[in-house]
């Protein structure tokens, strides 16, 4: 049965605002979502995850290298979706597929979730977020222990979606960083470029010195619209951003 709950949950969970969703979350095995919609589709989401978790494990199963590679792996005309996504921005950021996996789970259930709740939908996994909703989403931008965590948000109207945010940080939560920035967030055209494009951003950046070129790379693949790079009590910021204080 459907884990859902209500509460406030983990702190990076608290950094999401989109007024008129309600909120839920749904966990199966590892996957931990945290959701936004008209109403609790629980049940759905459910369903949803257990779909692409399926999907993404079966085809693991014929291909070991797509849960180890560092590296991208070619097109498969064979690949379901989510593992498709997966497939197509670890090879535009330059990354294994893994890396999109947050993001590529996020928006597989989204957009199943769309045609339940029109007004919108805003999926949160593991901090990697898909967003398509009739209302303005405010994000905030958590860095961990950084002075700057949760002191920025930031700001995607309905017009700017579909949408995707990702976050990598080599200071905080599970998944592989070869750098050490406190958050690498990047807005991109889809939740799994997002999520692989961080990584590949947060892999650059090592000290505050390599903000400014590892912004320069993001910002060069096709489907990036903007990020920010945090380390720290320095900060940098490039592309079509709206943000604010929190």
């Amino acid at each position: 049965m459907p884990d859902s709950q209500t509460g406030s949950g983990p702190a990076y969970r608290r950094r999401i605002r989109a007024d008129g969703l309600t909120g839920f979350s749904v966990k199966v095995k590892q996957t931990d979502l945290y959701i936004r919609a008209e109403r609790d589709l629980a049940a759905q989401a459910y369903d949803l995850v257990v779909l692409g978790r399926d999907r993404i494990e079966s085809w693991a199963d014929q291909d070991p290298d797509f849960l180890t590679s560092l590296s991208p792996l070619p097109h498969n005309p064979l690949a379901p979706s989510p593992v498709r996504e997966m497939l197509a921005a670890g090879r535009r950021a330059g990354v294994g597929p893994m890396a999109a996996v947050a993001g590529a789970l996020a928006e597989f259930v989204g957009r199943g979730l769309k045609p339940l709740s029109p007004q919108g939908v805003i999926v949160e996994n593991g901090g990697d977020i898909f967003l398509d909703a009739a209302v303005e989403a405010k994000i905030g931008l958590f860095a961990g222990e950084s002075p700057l965590s949760l002191r920025l948000a930031l700001v995607i109207g309905p017009d700017r979606m579909p949408a995707g945010v990702g976050t990598s940080s080599g200071a905080i939560g599970h998944s592989l960083s070869l750098g050490r920035a406190d958050a690498a967030t990047v807005l991109a055209d889809s939740a799994a470029l997002a999520d692989a494009a961080a990584t590949g951003l947060g892999n650059r950046v090592s000290e505050a010195k390599d903000i400014e070129p590892a912004l320069e790379w993001v910002l060069s693949l096709t489907g990036v619209r903007g990020a920010v790079v945090i380390v720290g009590d320095k900060i940098g910021l490039r592309g079509d951003l709206k943000v604010v204080p929190i």
